[in-house]
């Protein structure tokens, strides 16, 4: 996969892939324009989404109903660093749903490819090129 990011003035900043556009920005209190959700909130909206993704696929492949049924993240910082020290992920599960699969559904979310990234990480490379 090949990500474009571009400069769009102030402190937005968006990244284009596969025929999509991402835009992001600072909120104001950083000197951005808060029009836009910044990098690290689309991170976490990620993680957020691939959970609920492996929920729905769980579900739908038992032909389990999903009116009710969501996901919700929360995170908890260390007031020292200031960085995310926990992120709590809950299921939201439907009326109704079987207790026979609550676990099972947990252990099909705990598969997210995005989860799994942050657990065993990628090697990261930062090089330079003169445009």
């Amino acid at each position: 996969m090949e990500i474009n990011v571009r400069f769009d003035g102030n402190k937005r900043v968006s990244a284009e892939f596969d025929g999509f556009t991402v835009m992001t920005d600072q909120p104001v209190s950083s000197g951005g324009d808060g029009s836009a959700p910044g990098p690290f909130d689309l991170f976490l909206a990620s993680l957020a989404t691939c959970a609920g993704y492996f929920m729905l696929a769980f579900m739908q492949k038992r032909d389990i109903g999903t009116e009710g049924a969501g996901v919700r993240l929360r995170t908890e910082r260390d007031p020292q660093t200031h960085m995310v020290a926990k992120i709590v992920i809950e299921l939201q599960l439907p009326p109704g749903f079987p207790k026979k699969y609550r676990d099972v559904v947990v252990r099909a979310v705990d598969q997210c490819t995005v989860k799994r990234h942050i657990i065993d990480p990628p090697a990261f490379a930062v090089t330079t090129q003169t445009a």
